[in-house]
């Protein structure tokens, strides 16, 4: 009989029809086994890197492997062969998985090993430069209103941004035919077919802050109401989407004269002038009486805002004394307690104080601009000495 070497499943069927059904086949089997553990564990300690190792491992264990087709060819033998042979080949298979692992540690060490010897960081170097990220201007801007109306004492009152109908127009005494209330105005929450609930708006200001501040806490007070409103509005200096800040003081002997203090001591702390001009303006406003536009003096020599001097007037804000209306719809008397009110538009100060000419660029997510008229994270408001 030729001797193949290592038979695998196919030789030892050759082997079992040549002997005969009474003969035992057990010891060339074994031999076979034998001498596959030999050539296996062999290849298995010579592998050089772990692609070879791989390689052998399919090669003796993977599907198609020696060990596998040897394993197969269990059903074509006799019990008694079955006796010894399966345990065998079993025991082999457990051996070589053994030897394969063992010798994968070795190589992965050894691997590492190699690379530590030639890869090498100097601890001493620099780190790489990590980016810093800015302060926007509208929250910079924020800090600064809110950190000077503190030291006049004023508190920070918040509301939601989704307003029903009534805090948003009819508690602060604006009629149902305003150009306020109409869609072209304002953003109005879709409302399914059938649903007779009040209709719900994108805030257009901070003002309803003001009731719900008045009906929670009473009064006397002295708030503002920072914060993002929407308007139906874009171009250059309006866009759908901006920040405001309204004031409220509410008390038994509040006046205009009150109010214009307040403004001025503002202007004068927040664009850092001593000499500042207000001019009051007769306006209107549903929520006021009477109402004021308030323009501040200023020059623009040479392209340059310059407030405090000069021969021109901006406008900044609108005010005026809180409605009678407005007091009872908080749950306020009109007849014992008054007061006045004020809003900013917080984009439209930053615009003027750091020199920025378009405001839609506030939302254009541009790091570059962000870049350049963006503020450290540690620089606080800036304000001279404080009021």
């Amino acid at each position: 009989m030729v001797n193949r070497g290592l038979m695998g499943a196919t030789g030892l069927q050759f082997r079992h029809h040549m002997i005969g059904p009474k003969q035992s086949n057990s010891g060339p089997v074994m031999s076979d086994i034998s001498n596959l553990k030999s050539k296996i564990l062999q290849q298995v300690a010579e592998a050089a890197d772990l692609d070879a190792l791989e390689a052998t491992r399919v090669a003796a264990v993977g599907k198609k492997g020696e060990v596998s087709l040897m394993m197969r060819g269990l059903g074509k033998m006799s019990p008694e062969e079955k006796k010894i042979a399966g345990p065998a080949l079993n025991a082999l298979k457990n051996e070589i998985n053994s030897a394969l692992a063992a010798r994968k540690a070795g190589l992965e060490d050894a691997a590492l090993n190699e690379r530590l010897r030639t890869e090498w960081q100097d601890v001493s170097a620099p780190a790489r430069p990590v980016g810093q990220g800015s302060v926007h201007p509208v929250s910079q801007v924020t800090e600064e209103i809110i950190a000077i109306f503190a030291d006049l004492g004023y508190g920070v009152a918040e509301g939601p941004q989704i307003e029903n109908d009534y805090y948003n127009f009819d508690a602060l005494n604006i009629p149902p035919e305003h150009p306020a209330r109409q869609e072209f105005d304002t953003f109005y929450m879709h409302r399914d077919e059938g649903d007779n609930r009040p209709p719900h708006v994108l805030r257009t200001h901070t003002s309803p802050v003001q009731i719900r501040h008045m009906e929670k806490h009473g009064v006397p007070c002295r708030i503002i109401a920072p914060g993002r409103v929407y308007r139906s509005d874009y171009d250059n200096t309006h866009t759908p989407m901006f920040h405001q800040v309204e004031g409220l003081a509410i008390d038994k002997d509040i006046s205009m004269a009150n109010l214009k203090w307040t403004l001025e001591e503002f202007c004068r702390a927040f664009f850092e002038v001593d000499n500042v001009e207000l001019k009051f303006r007769a306006s209107h406003f549903p929520f006021t009486e009477p109402s004021a536009e308030v323009d501040i003096r200023c020059s623009w020599q040479g392209g340059q805002l310059k407030i405090g001097e000069g021969d021109d007037w901006m406008e900044i804000l609108g005010s005026g004394m809180v409605h009678p209306k407005v007091l009872k719809a908080a749950g306020v008397d009109p007849e014992v307690y008054q007061g006045f009110a004020f809003g900013i538009g917080i984009d439209r100060l930053a615009m003027l104080k750091y020199g920025i000419p378009d405001l839609r660029a506030f939302f254009d997510s541009d790091l570059r601009w962000l870049r350049h008229y963006g503020f450290s994270s540690l620089d606080m408001p800036n304000m001279r000495g404080g009021i």
